[in-house]
């Protein structure tokens, strides 16, 4: 192009960088460390903000080049890698560079690349899927990377329209499986990331976590339908009108707000808007001091509460101003603890364990603290299962347990205590303790899609799936981007009830969302295997090889907890006939 019209070229490239790029850098808090002729290295401290940027900046190019003939569109590619990297005055050097730069040159023209690291770390954060392309050997680096490719939007879609993850699959009866978005009789509200409006990045957990904490407090009232977490924080860091969002989610109201955060002082303001009209309902502005921000919380709750005509029964009012801490640094442990265990790496269970630890040590009144160390513990056993012994998974177990039965001694009404003890006594094959708590996490937080996806696998394996297929109906409609497990719930609950056809479908989907998901690609293996589908289920088996290299039908059978031996024979039949390890 340069060779063709040098002067014309050089315009359309500053174009694209002051009209796309350099917007979308400083909305998402970038840093360009040089430019190096038509490309650029840029350092961001969120890896969940440099996907986003990229994602943002490829829609914008494609939308502003639609109308560019072919040979005078520029078009490039985007490469992103999550490592340490050398500081030499304003410039970065060492292998995380260098391995950003191998997966630029990976990606398709218009594209977005990223490393198993990154992946690894926004799973669910960001509203675009990736599909995994392998292993590649690049020059310099003696590790094989895994790389992850984004599934771009075609050209012409808004810049600012979030991916939704839903399904819709015919059933034999004609029946849908789906969500129904349409606005429901009850009030229903999405909760917004509150903005982080301290000069500090690092304090994004915190007012993350405040938004969070009003998410799961109001998740615990009878009769108000609450947007989960995973979907409203896909709007985080974008310009998004009310209107849009209510469209997406399926809601009346929006609540948004920011916190900044300066030594021992907050301040947080919150604004509660009807998304359908656009008005404002309510607004106020708090500066107190750091120690009163959970009394902030249950105040902007209490207002919203009001502003909705919620009617509380007496249950409402003591799920909802119980279970609390005083103490910010325990607040923030069990908070970044969470954050660490949902990461699912080594190293995340490793600061987990610290600082789920240290949370009740801090304040041991607190439920949550105790909760949440149980979920760690939970999660120990699960990893356990497939890597370590017996006696280690059953340690856990009992650990996880404990921890939960002190959750809820100081809060009769701590849902999460519960969902820890279902899946506990789910693992134990303690079946009737299993529903009874998990039907007792339900109840307590009807709104919490997390718990309700957790209860939907515990009636799946104790032989209730008609109920677990309601369940995780209703997790999906409470989180319209809900994580690709859940349809992964979904599909078990559905082949339980003999519909392989819907379980196929969203086993399907699943894998495209989470191609590292091991459980989707062996539950879809057994069901081709036992619909002959041979030939289809070439695919699957060759991920589970990949993600699973020393796989066994026997192991993995023996986990699957099913209440039923007659399910678990199924499944194992079906694994069989596909050829994989016994």
């Amino acid at each position: 192009m340069m060779a063709a019209d040098e002067a014309g070229t050089l315009a359309s490239l500053k174009a694209l960088r002051s009209e796309i790029i350099e917007p979308q850098r400083t909305r998402y808090r970038g840093r360009v460390v040089k430019l190096m002729g038509d490309g650029i290295l840029m350092e961001f401290a969120s890896v969940v903000d440099a996907v986003s940027f990229a994602i943002e900046v490829q829609r914008g190019t494609a939308e502003e080049v639609s109308d560019v003939t072919e040979h005078r569109r520029i078009i490039q590619r985007i490469g992103i890698n999550l490592g340490d990297v050398i500081i030499d005055g304003d410039d970065l050097y060492g292998d995380g560079v260098n391995i950003a730069a191998r997966i630029e040159a990976l990606a398709e023209p218009g594209g977005v690349c990223i490393s198993g690291t990154v992946f690894d770390h926004i799973k669910g954060k960001v509203s675009v899927p990736f599909t995994y392309q392998g292993e590649h050997h690049v020059k310099n680096i003696p590790e094989p990377l895994r790389i992850y490719r984004a599934e771009l939007k075609p050209t012409g879609a808004t810049a600012h329209s979030p991916v939704l993850p839903k399904i819709d699959t015919a059933t034999s009866d004609g029946n849908r499986i789906g969500i129904d978005l349409s606005l429901p009789e009850a009030p229903s509200i999405a909760v917004l990331p509150f903005d982080n409006m301290s000069t500090d990045p690092e304090q994004e957990f915190f007012s993350d976590g405040i938004t969070e904490d009003i998410i799961t407090t109001l998740s615990k009232i009878g009769g108000l339908l609450v947007i989960a977490r995973n979907s409203s924080f896909v709007y985080k860091g974008m310009a998004v009108d009310v209107k849009q969002i209510s469209r997406e989610q399926g809601v009346r109201y929006v609540l948004e707000g920011s916190v900044r955060k300066g030594g021992r002082r907050v301040r947080v303001t919150a604004q509660l808007i009807d998304a359908t009209t656009g008005h404002h309902i309510w607004a106020e502005r708090y500066d107190r001091d750091l120690e009163d921000v959970f009394a902030i919380q249950d105040e902007i709750t209490r207002e919203v509460v009001l502003a909705l005509d919620v009617r509380l029964n007496g249950g409402d009012q003591m799920r909802i101003w119980s279970g609390g801490t005083k103490n910010v640094e325990a607040w923030e442990c069990v908070r970044l603890g969470m954050e660490a265990v949902n990461a699912l790496t080594p190293e995340g269970r490793v600061e987990a364990g610290r600082l789920l630890s240290r949370a009740p040590q801090l304040d041991a009144e607190y439920p949550m603290a105790w909760a949440s160390l149980g979920w760690f513990h939970w999660h120990r056993a699960d990893f356990a299962t497939a890597l370590a012994s017996k006696e280690e998974r059953e340690v856990a177990l009992a650990s996880a347990i404990e921890c939960a039965r002190k959750a809820l001694e100081l809060d009769g009404s701590c849902a999460d205590g519960y969902a820890v003890m279902s899946l506990c006594y789910l693992t134990r094959r303690e079946y009737e303790r299993a529903i009874g708590s998990a039907e007792k996490a339900v109840e307590l937080a009807p709104s919490l899609s997390e718990n309700l996806a957790t209860s939907a696998v515990v009636l799946s394996k104790s032989g209730q799936p008609e109920r677990a297929l309601h369940l995780i109906k209703r997790a999906m409609r409470l989180c319209p981007m809900y994580p690709a497990w859940y349809l992964y719930v979904l599909a078990t609950a559905c082949r339980l009830l003999g519909r392989n056809a819907d379980a196929i479908e969203a086993l399907q989907h699943a894998v495209q969302r989470n191609p590292d998901g091991l459980a989707s690609h062996v539950g879809l293996a057994s069901i081709l295997g036992e619909e002959g589908s041979i030939d289809e289920s070439r695919v699957p088996v060759c991920n589970i090889l990949r993600i699973a290299p020393h796989f066994s039908i026997a192991k993995y059978v023996s986990e699957l907890s099913y209440r039923n031996s007659a399910d678990s024979t199924r499944f194992e039949k079906g694994l069989r006939r596909v050829g994989l390890p016994e």
